[in-house]
C-alpha cells in the first residue's frame, strides 16, 4: 500500500495494487463516484439512529460499512437545559451528516445544528457569530477544534481531549463532564459580579470620605477603621462566591 493521504473531515485514500482504497464518510464515497446504492437503506438507518457510517472502497467500488455511535454523556441533556435557562444558545457544529447531528441534538435539546462541518469551517462559523454581535464560547476536544477554540471569545477545552486543543483552550476541564462547562461559565458570571460590587463599594467609601477629609470632618482614627471595614466588606463578599459554589 502507498500513497496514503489524510482526506481532512472526510476519511484517508491509499493505493493498493494501483487502485484506490477510500474508507470515509458516504460524501466522500459520492464525490469520488462510488456507486452507494446497496447501502443506501442501512446507511440512512443507522444515521437517523445517530450513528456514523464508514465505508470502506476499493478500485471505485464500495466493499463494505461500518456504522460507529458516540455514547451522549449522561448529564449532556441537563447541562443544555441549564444553559437555556440561563439565557445561553446553543449551536452544534460537526463534521457528522445532518441526519446524525440532528439525532444527538434531538436527544440533549440542542436548538440549532450545523452538520457535515469542515474543520475550517468551524472557525469562519465561530467568526461569523462573532460578526453578528454574539459572544461566543466554543468547546472542543479535538484537533480539529483548535482553531474554532482560539478564534471564539471563550475556549472551553476538555482535559480528556487531545493535547494541541488543550493548548488552545483559554479554559480546561480536568474531566471531560458537561455539567463542569456550565459550572465555569456560572462560576465567570458570579465571579465577574461580585468584582463589580466590590468596585462599587470602593469608589463609594472613598467617594464619601474625601469630602470629609478635605473639611477636617474625618478623624485619622475613624479614616482608618473605615478602610479596614472597607477591606472586609470585600473580602467577605469575594469569600461568598466559594460559598454558592458549594450550594449549587
Amino acid at each position: 500500500m502507498s500513497g496514503f493521504e489524510n482526506l481532512s473531515g472526510k476519511g484517508v485514500r491509499a493505493l493498493l495494487d494501483g487502485m484506490e482504497v477510500l474508507a470515509g464518510s458516504p460524501r466522500l464515497m459520492r464525490e469520488r463516484s462510488v456507486d452507494l446504492a446497496a447501502f443506501d437503506d442501512a446507511i440512512q438507518i443507522h444515521e437517523a439512529n445517530a450513528r456514523t457510517v464508514i465505508v470502506i472502497a476499493h478500485g471505485g467500488r464500495a466493499l463494505g460499512a461500518i456504522a460507529i455511535a458516540d455514547a451522549v454523556k449522561p448529564d449532556a441533556a441537563a447541562a443544555i437545559s441549564r444553559l437555556h435557562a440561563s439565557g445561553i444558545g446553543t449551536v452544534m457544529l460537526t463534521g457528522d451528516n445532518t441526519a446524525t447531528a440532528n439525532a444527538v441534538a434531538a436527544q440533549i435539546g440542542i436548538q440549532r445544528v450545523r452538520a457535515e462541518v469542515l474543520p475550517g469551517e468551524k472557525s469562519a462559523e465561530v467568526k461569523r457569530l462573532r460578526a453578528k454581535g454574539a459572544r461566543v464560547a466554543f468547546v472542543g476536544d479535538g484537533i480539529n477544534d483548535a482553531p474554532a477554540l482560539v478564534e471564539a471569545d471563550l475556549g472551553i477545552a476538555m482535559g480528556t481531549g487531545t493535547d494541541i486543543a488543550i493548548e488552545a483552550g483559554g479554559i480546561v476541564l480536568v474531566k471531560g463532564e458537561p455539567q463542569k462547562v456550565v459550572d465555569a461559565l456560572m462560576l465567570s458570571r458570579r465571579t465577574f459580579s461580585t468584582i463589580r460590587q466590590n468596585l462599587f463599594w470602593a469608589f463609594f467609601y472613598n467617594i464619601a470620605a474625601i469630602p470629609l477629609a478635605a473639611f477636617g470632618l474625618l478623624n485619622p482614627m475613624i479614616a482608618a477603621g473605615a478602610m479596614a471595614i472597607s477591606s472586609l466588606s470585600v473580602v467577605g463578599n469575594s469569600l461568598r462566591i466559594g460559598i454558592g459554589r458549594e450550594k449549587s
